[in-house]
């Protein structure tokens, strides 16, 4: 319960943050906050362009609005671990003069984030109506999958962003794993397009939290279905395991953030 109490009463220096992470993020270039939307939409173009002739065998109908529904979620992730992994250490001078609870620091991120990617599924939605899928009354369920991703994205934050304080080589290392993850998310395939892959490969991607999420934004997006309870509650469940775990090893090592920078 402490840390809700911390967060309403430096609630106003949260808001702070969270304005400056999305004004500061493309302060000084000439398109500013549209770079939110035109970093997913050339990657989209690109892998839309080329991934196609990759797989030729098994084509993924609309397969450029099954793009956009995958890589902005991703983006959501990878935002996150690349600009929280270091939020520690890139606030030292601060952190080392005045006391304040640090769990905002990751914390005000995540929400920027979530802002960002919230103004990002406009672009979804367009190109759901530009594509001819459309929308349906499914994507009511859209702020409780991005609750899920959110838990799970600020578990992975509190704990990356502490651990970078003490270990220099986590930020390469985090690189290295969130590209391999990347192929390890159905986002430019289907998991239909893995059936003549190893088995325990699959299952690899199968059991990959973000494939479940990935998965239930198509439904509700794409498909217009109901996105799949029983795996969706299972990545919650997982998320705030993620949660509490990063959240007590940030506490944990939060005492000697000061010394370490």
């Amino acid at each position: 319960m402490q840390v809700f109490k911390n967060i309403y009463e430096y609630r106003e220096l949260l808001k702070t943050n969270i304005k400056k992470d999305i004004r500061g993020k493309y302060k000084g270039s000439f398109l500013g906050v549209l770079w939110s939307f035109l970093n997913p939409l050339l990657q989209v173009v690109v892998y839309w362009i080329v991934f196609p002739y990759l797989m030729r065998g098994t084509p993924i109908p609309n397969y450029l609005c099954y793009l956009v529904i995958g890589i902005i979620p991703w983006t959501f992730l990878t935002s996150i671990v690349s600009q929280g992994t270091p939020c520690i250490k890139n606030n030292a001078g601060i952190i080392k003069k005045v006391y304040f609870p640090r769990e905002i620091l990751p914390i005000s991120q995540v929400l920027s984030s979530l802002i960002n990617f919230f103004i990002s599924c406009i672009i979804i939605i367009i190109f759901c109506v530009g594509t001819g899928a459309g929308i349906s009354y499914h994507i009511i369920f859209l702020p409780i999958i991005a609750i899920i991703q959110t838990i799970f994205n600020l578990g992975i934050n509190f704990l990356l962003s502490a651990l970078n304080v003490y270990v220099q080589d986590i930020e390469y290392i985090v690189t290295f794993v969130i590209n391999m993850a990347f192929y390890g998310t159905p986002i430019l395939y289907s998991l239909e397009t893995l059936n003549n892959a190893p088995s325990f490969l699959v299952k690899l991607v199968q059991l990959n939290p973000m494939t479940t999420i990935i998965e239930a934004y198509r439904n509700i997006f794409m498909y217009h279905e109901f996105p799949l309870l029983k795996p969706l509650l299972l990545v919650f469940i997982l998320s705030i395991i993620i949660l509490i775990f990063g959240y007590l090893v940030f506490k944990k090592l939060e005492k000697g953030f000061a010394e370490e920078m």
